[in-house]
């Protein structure tokens, strides 16, 4: 599958459930050790960028609910086998799709000093992963999520949630009605600006619940962490900037083991923008992940050692 044809099959996946006014990156509920966001079987690296969607998109379909994912080889290696194929699946579909930008070196000739020289370039890649429920052997027991004891996410600590914010510095000032990141003025004479770059939030006892609460601080932080990480979403609009928050958002949740707020109704009023802007440029949710990664990244080296990110989309350049 060449490059345009693997942007344009992640796209058409996403579109397809964000058409049922579904959020493929939301999870209301707690995440546990074999649950939550994908992680490579062989690395103990999170997978980022676009393939944590891609991977909860075919958990989704099949049932599946391991965190854990690798290749045949992987799993062979640790005793396992892979299940065989269900009938009424596909040939091509049983395994999940992952994706990478592989640096591919070219020799060319200069027209100007016809002098022999050197391109370099990001060509899209991607390869199959199975996930730890596809797969037959007692070794691999130990990965399945209906292995270990049933939690009550009512009951979840939010307490990481609230070291990460504090760690980051982030001024938060609390009232009113709305949720917002006063970006700094002047933007462009950060961080000497004059005004701004705080996050307003309402009290927390006026979301519906904890979890809602902390998926908006979330959101706002990855719009603070905007310029620290030397982007600016006007490039792409404001609807590409609410995308790539609200994806941020959600990773960071699943990284802590928080349950994710189900905030329908903010979201609601960009998915056709969203769902537009896909069909028009298969692109622009590779770049939202993408950035997403960055974000959510630079917020979670507060509180922990980045433990490395399995290969992935993270650098979009078309």
């Amino acid at each position: 599958m060449n490059q345009h044809d693997l942007r344009n099959d992640i796209t058409q996946k996403i579109i397809q459930v964000l058409e049922t006014d579904k959020l493929p990156w939301v999870r209301p509920w707690r995440v546990s050790e074999n649950a939550g966001h994908p992680k490579n079987i062989q690395s103990r690296k999170s997978y980022r960028g676009i393939n944590p969607i891609l991977l909860d998109l075919h958990s989704m379909r099949y049932g599946f609910t391991s965190r854990w994912w690798g290749t045949i080889n992987q799993w062979n290696s640790r005793g396992g086998t892979i299940k065989r194929r269900p009938a009424d699946v596909a040939p091509g579909q049983w395994g999940a799709r992952v994706i990478y930008f592989a640096p591919v070196k070219k020799k060319k000739v200069d027209k100007d000093t016809n002098q022999e020289k050197e391109d370099r370039f990001l060509l899209l890649r991607g390869y199959t992963v199975f996930s730890a429920d596809q797969v037959e052997g007692a070794a691999v027991d130990k990965f399945r999520a209906d292995n270990e004891p049933e939690g009550n996410p009512e009951f979840a600590d939010f307490g990481p949630g609230e070291e990460l914010l504090k760690a980051s510095g982030f001024q938060i000032q609390h009232g009113g009605e709305k949720a917002y990141y006063r970006r700094p003025e002047p933007f462009d004479q950060f961080p000497n600006h004059t005004d701004g770059d705080y996050i307003v939030l309402p009290n927390k006892d006026r979301f519906f619940t904890e979890a809602d609460y902390y998926a908006t601080a979330f959101h706002e932080a990855a719009h603070a962490s905007e310029i620290r990480t030397g982007w600016d979403h006007r490039k792409m609009g404001y609807e590409w900037g609410e995308l790539a928050a609200e994806l941020a958002s959600a990773m960071i949740a699943s990284e802590l083991g928080l349950p994710q707020g189900d905030r329908i109704e903010k979201t609601a009023r960009y998915t056709r923008h969203w769902i537009d802007a896909m069909k028009g440029n298969s692109s622009y949710l590779l770049k939202a992940a993408a950035q997403s990664s960055r974000v959510s990244s630079y917020l979670l080296g507060f509180v922990r050692k980045e433990e490395g990110v399995e290969e992935d989309a993270e650098a979009v350049t078309a």
